[in-house]
């Protein structure tokens, strides 16, 4: 037998006939039956997480007994035990791996469509088809693993149901006394501080002393256990606290800290003025144990770097709430703010000011502004409305404590 010419064996015609058949049977295929493959049933995932969101918006206790106390402690704890076996962070892993992988994926994807439409092939119908399926899979699974692993915790009950803290209005006079009081304790601790060979660099700057930040992060752990004893819901085993390579693009972006849901990392930003981490470290920790409001992780991470037996991490806590105290006191009142500041240490203000410059390098870049808009966004999208303004409730919960100690002395 000959094809064209050329000669050809009962069996290689037999191959020929086959592949032909083959092209053919492929060529046929319709797109639409793209959608008979089995792993379309991940596509149900999507209508499953919005029946979670909305029955959590209108139910807390579901999501705080159900979600936040059952399923997301338990899973938290188990995925958080096994990423922290691994000294460096699996989310930088993950933002440098993936966006590469999927790039990849996409161009070939791509190609394969161009490549069978220019060869007039019914199949790129098919294809292209079968690709938006597959991407509408993965992002199914990934909205619905975020929820689960975090965001239905934006609808749990507040921490302040668990403080016993009173949130109410409060006057010029209390914002006042409440900034006086955190002044002269961050001023007493930084004293001690001053005095303690090795806290401060050649400037006369607070330093963490241990650059070792697997153990700054054990004892940021041992504050939390410490805590929980008053805070029950606080408590829980999360060794995945990591100090992050790229810091220094972090900065750029004004970020001092992220929590990961994906791998339950509270992951920190080591290149920030150093007296500030703790507080960062506290405040990722509170996200990481369930509680995603930003005001209320800011407060938890000031109780727990306060009840630390740490100095450097009850500085980084007291002047954390010093500095939302006294930013709403001198909207308020730029004269008592100023008489306030009279109370600051020197070293107090060495600290700040190297903070303030630290970070004024970086303010409204275009790296800095895309981030902060993203930021804003997000938060907006879980169930805070006030955005990235929303930071500033913080002080209601300090002077709801400040009037709970004042109730004790008296």
């Amino acid at each position: 037998m000959e094809r064209n010419g050329i000669p050809m064996s009962n069996n290689q015609s037999m191959d020929f006939n086959i592949l032909e058949e083959q092209t053919e049977k492929t060529d046929g295929i319709k797109w639409y039956t793209a959608f008979q493959k089995k792993r379309t049933v991940l596509l149900v995932l999507f209508p499953i997480t919005l029946f979670i969101l909305r029955i959590v918006q209108n139910n807390p206790k579901i999501a705080e007994f159900v979600f936040a106390r059952g399923i997301y402690k338990w899973i938290s704890q188990g995925i958080s035990l096994i990423s922290g076996i691994f000294p460096f962070s699996l989310m930088e892993l993950q933002i440098i791996i993936v966006p590469i992988a999927v790039l990849f994926l996409v161009i070939r994807f791509l190609g394969k469509v161009f490549t069978q439409i220019r060869n007039k092939r019914e199949q790129a119908g098919y294809t292209f088809t079968l690709g938006i399926v597959n991407a509408a899979c993965v992002m199914g699974i990934v909205l619905f693993s975020y929820v689960m692993l975090g965001g239905v915790n934006y609808y749990r009950y507040s921490f302040a149901a668990y403080s016993g803290l009173e949130v109410k209005e409060s006057t010029v006079d209390e914002l006042y006394n409440l900034c006086l009081e955190l002044a002269d304790k961050a001023a007493g601790i930084r004293e001690q501080l001053h005095l303690t060979e090795g806290a401060e660099d050649d400037d006369g700057i607070l330093r963490i002393t241990n650059t070792d930040w697997n153990e700054v992060s054990g004892k940021m752990e041992e504050a939390f256990q410490k805590l929980s004893k008053d805070y029950p819901v606080l408590g829980g085993d999360y060794p995945s606290l990591k100090p992050v390579f790229f810091s220094n693009f972090m900065s750029r972006m004004e970020i001092t800290g992220i929590f990961w849901p994906f791998t339950m990392e509270a992951n920190v930003n080591i290149a920030a003025p150093n007296y500030s981490i703790p507080a960062t470290m506290g405040h990722e920790l509170a996200h990481l144990r369930g509680f995603m409001r930003e005001d209320e992780a800011n407060f938890i991470g000031y109780l727990v770097c306060k009840e630390s037996d740490n100095l450097e991490f009850q500085y980084s806590g007291i002047m954390l709430a010093l500095t939302y105290a006294g930013n709403q006191l001198y909207k308020q009142d730029p004269v008592l703010f100023e008489s306030v500041r009279e109370h600051y240490s020197p070293q107090m203000v060495a600290d700040i000011r190297d903070e303030y410059y630290y970070w004024k390098q970086f303010e409204d870049t275009t790296i800095s502004t895309v981030s902060t808009t993203m930021n804003d966004n997000y938060l907006k999208a879980n169930n805070q409305s006030d955005g990235v303004k929303s930071y500033g409730r913080m002080v209601d919960l300090l002077l709801a404590e400040y009037r709970k100690n004042q109730e004790y002395i008296y």
